[in-house]
């Protein structure tokens, strides 16, 4: 059975950083395209960054690009999501998918404030 299952959320002060891991069951990462979405109130899920089956080739929000890495633990079959100076504007619920077979995560809640 596939899951997904997202840690390291909280509330950070702008410029702070966080790292969020999703671990992954059921299924090995390595043979998968990985991704981090999150969703602000009211607006819409927007895809943050995303990773190869082969790990050579990343994507990224142009809001993030330059302050996040997506990574991947082979040996750990986890994903992660290094962020780093923070703001407000990426106060959101993040969530990792598995693209095939379209897996979310239950998200974790990014909060950045003062």
């Amino acid at each position: 059975q596939v899951q997904l299952v997202e840690s390291g959320g909280g509330l950070v002060q702008p410029g702070g950083s966080l790292r969020l891991s999703c671990a992954a069951f059921g299924f090995t990462v390595s043979n998968y395209r990985m991704s981090w979405y999150r969703q602000a109130p009211g607006k819409e899920r927007e895809l943050v960054a995303r990773i190869s089956a082969t790990g050579g080739s990343t994507t990224y929000a142009n809001s993030v690009k330059g302050r996040f890495t997506i990574s991947r633990d082979n040996a750990q079959n986890t994903v992660s999501l290094q962020m780093n100076s923070l703001n407000p504007e990426d106060t959101a619920v993040y969530y990792c998918k598995r693209d095939t077979g379209n897996y979310w995560g239950q998200g974790t809640q990014v909060t950045v404030s003062s």
